[in-house]
């Protein structure tokens, strides 16, 4: 594997998307190949898996179901996009990865994070980011956020305790992983936070 992989994990309403942008920018002003995708997403497949797991009208949905879907998901979005990018030399920026699958099936759901992971090591065929950013904010500050701006998926609407274990969930894996997952404070103005972003990603990558 020849190229870079970088992911963002956060609440929705955190910022993830402009991040990207400005990184998008930047590698592209380096020269960088670019791939822009996200999870759940990013091939035919893995959209139509998206639209069934964000799907308001679907409140039956079992949670092992929904963990199998993302991985599911997942498996056709790193064998079909991001391993073939990988080999090819380009530089991936995923908006979520398998850190989400971990904090909202396997804490936020209960299902352990063994588990989940254990689904999740088929789906990504042994690849992992070179560097996570997450862009730490509290879930009642990213709802008011994804309120305001746009309309809200299934997992959106669950209760703010669901958003507080997540958020938790998070929290832990930035510790269980502090070389990988680099946390920001998401509360900073958009232009501190990239200002963070770059740095890492300049110092540890040598861009």
């Amino acid at each position: 594997m020849t190229g870079i992989f970088i992911t963002f994990e956060g609440p929705d309403g955190s910022g993830k998307t402009t991040q990207i942008k400005l990184l998008e920018q930047y590698f592209s002003e380096k020269g960088y190949d670019i791939l822009i995708t996200r999870e759940p997403g990013g091939t035919e497949i893995s959209e139509q898996i998206r639209s069934v797991i964000l799907d308001r009208n679907n409140t039956k949905m079992d949670k092992i179901t929904e963990a199998l879907l993302y991985a599911a998901s997942r498996a056709q979005h790193v064998a079909e996009v991001i391993k073939p990018a990988l080999l090819e030399g380009k530089a991936i920026i995923c908006d979520r990865f398998v850190d989400s699958s971990i904090v909202y099936q396997g804490i936020g759901r209960n299902l352990g994070i063994d588990l989940v992971k254990g689904i999740n090591d088929m789906a990504t065929q042994g690849i992992e980011p070179d560097i996570t950013f997450l862009l730490k904010i509290s879930p009642d500050k990213a709802l008011n956020r994804k309120f305001s701006s746009d309309e809200c998926n299934r997992l959106d609407m669950e209760k703010l305790e669901f958003h507080n274990e997540v958020y938790k969930g998070y929290l832990k894996l930035e510790k269980l992983y502090p070389k990988r997952i680099i946390g920001i404070d998401a509360t900073m103005s958009i232009e501190e936070i990239w200002g963070e972003i770059i740095n890492i990603v300049s110092n540890r990558l040598k861009t």
